[in-house]
């Protein structure tokens, strides 16, 4: 069963908004074993639309529309869909008792004509109950094709798969399973993955495919499978999962989307009831960003000391300013000395601290734009490592990130083995 996603929308067309939408529907989507072949972003045109319609028409199962059906005039998703189905909107009286008591029930006010207009759909469309909005969902088929319009407000659009296409779809169709495995590996790039798996790559069932997803300092190995028996393609992944891991062992760090390099940390530390803090200068504070962005961090992170400033090591670290000037700010003595003193003053038992140069210009030090000096202090020992991560900025900036997480893991691990 293969479906299209269609975000309308000139604010996305032009960058003034993020389509969100597609994702989510798309995930939505392959949890049901429905492949998602194409995602579309078009502007709020009629012609354009119904182009769009007939180029899809009979070559996907379902096409499912996001956007265009508010009360004003710019959003053209109703009329286009019955002049595309030679149908025409009537009054459907459950939409209006539900938009009539949102309006007047629950904001207080007067039901205006544009909010009443919302209760218009097309005659033979089957309407999707839009329990937190005023705009319906419609379902309409032409020849082999299910055309769904969805309202473009997020919140809206997930209530309305949630509760209503989902459930429609799993009633109406036979769908074949998706199975997916996330394997998520730091420390090597792309290449070098794919040199050290290439035999187990070239040995994988047909029915299993690999795809490579790589970010700066990770590489996440995702497996799919599809096929009619469940019970079979869950026990060839895990068999194939099984066989990489002897392979890559000690760069794999966990499996599937949420196991991510900080969840795992915070998993172990938890464990290990130790603690965590950050100083950091070239990163802004985007580790302890990714630290605290996981559920019961609090449990272990104690907190970070963003010091971009050499006033700020000293002054607020109490970073020896005679050491700056010997080493400066850049150097493996500054991070040794930000890690150790973030260290007593949050009281934690490791701490991270991160100074280099980030770049398009030195600031103030003259080492090599793209270098970096990442610190951690454990509670016995204290680590320094220089890096070079090249530019753009925002590059040195996410490597360093990584980096910086996967030296604490190692070092956590050690005492865990």
């Amino acid at each position: 069963m293969k479906a299209t996603i269609i975000t309308i929308g000139d604010e996305i067309l032009i960058g003034q908004i993020v389509d969100t939408n597609s994702g989510f529907i798309a995930k939505s989507l392959d949890r049901i074993g429905v492949e998602v072949v194409e995602m579309i972003s078009i502007s709020d045109d009629k012609k354009h639309i119904l182009d769009t319609f007939a180029q899809l028409q009979n070559k996907v199962d379902v096409v499912i529309v996001t956007g265009g059906l508010g009360p004003t005039k710019d959003d053209v998703t109703k009329k286009t869909f019955c002049e595309y189905f030679d149908d025409e909107l009537v009054v459907n009286p459950e939409v209006l008792a539900h938009v009539t008591q949102l309006i007047e029930g629950f904001y207080k006010r007067p039901i205006s004509q544009l909010n009443k207009d919302q209760a218009l759909v097309p005659s033979t469309c089957t309407v999707l109950h839009n329990q937190v909005g005023t705009a319906p969902g419609m379902w309409m088929k032409k020849e082999n094709t299910v055309f769904v319009s969805l309202p473009g407000v997020p919140y809206e659009m997930k209530y309305l798969v949630e509760e209503e296409i989902i459930p429609k779809i799993v009633r109406e169709y036979k769908r074949p399973y998706i199975i997916h495995k996330t394997i998520l590996t730091y420390g090597q790039g792309e290449s070098l993955v794919a040199e050290r798996i290439e035999d187990w790559e070239n040995n994988l069932p047909d029915f299993i495919k690999l795809a490579y997803l790589p970010n700066p300092g990770r590489v996440r190995l995702r497996l799919t499978a599809r096929g009619t028996n469940k019970e079979e393609l869950e026990k060839a992944i895990e068999d194939n999962v099984a066989s990489l891991d002897a392979i890559i062992h000690d760069i794999i760090v966990g499996y599937d989307e949420n196991e991510t390099i900080e969840t795992v940390i915070g998993k172990l530390l938890t464990k290990q009831n130790k603690t965590i803090s950050t100083a950091e200068s070239c990163t802004g504070g985007k580790i302890a960003s990714l630290i605290s962005s996981v559920q019961g961090s609090s449990k272990y992170f104690n907190g970070s000391i963003v010091s971009y400033a050499t006033e700020a090591k000293v002054n607020v670290l109490g970073v020896s300013q005679d050491l700056i000037d010997q080493y400066t700010v850049v150097s493996a003595q500054v991070a040794s000395a930000m890690a150790l003193s973030v260290k007593k003053l949050l009281k934690t038992d490791y701490a991270i601290a991160t100074t280099g140069n980030a770049g398009p210009s030195k600031g103030d030090s003259d080492a090599e734009i793209g270098t970096v000096f990442i610190a951690l202090a454990t509670p016995d020992d204290i680590i320094v490592e220089e890096f070079n991560f090249g530019q753009p900025r925002e590059k040195v900036i996410d490597r360093a990130t990584i980096k910086s997480l996967e030296i604490l893991q190692k070092e956590i691990l050690k005492i865990v083995r």
